[in-house]
């Protein structure tokens, strides 16, 4: 089961607030993988802001996947650690994270195909 998606129950498939679905309650309490318990979306957000280099290890790996057109290997783990450190010294900024990919070894070496 995802713990994540359990704490986003409240949005409906169009991004709509709920609180029941078929007249039963919605249950949005999740077990995170750190043994912390969230309730709610907002508990999610505090969750995720305690330690922020987990969420920007991920999504800069799902970026640098996509940016490279390709999966990504145990080679790459050293430039994705350098594109963490380098986002996480302008703190945590969505354009620091781009262009430490763009600037990445490889993306400059990937082959254009």
């Amino acid at each position: 089961m995802d713990p994540i998606g359990f704490s986003l129950e409240n949005f409906d498939a169009l991004g709509r607030w709920r609180h029941f679905e078929q007249d039963r309650l919605l249950d949005t309490k999740a077990l995170l993988p750190d043994g912390s318990m969230v309730t709610d979306v907002e508990g999610l957000e505090e969750s995720i802001l305690k330690r922020p280099e987990l969420f920007i290890g991920t999504l800069a790996e799902k970026l640098l996947i996509y940016a490279l057109g390709r999966g990504i290997d145990y080679r790459d783990g050293p430039e994705l650690r350098k594109i963490v450190r380098s986002t996480a010294r302008e703190d945590y900024r969505f354009r620091s994270m781009i262009r430490a990919i763009v600037v990445s070894k490889p993306f400059l070496m990937r082959d254009s195909e």
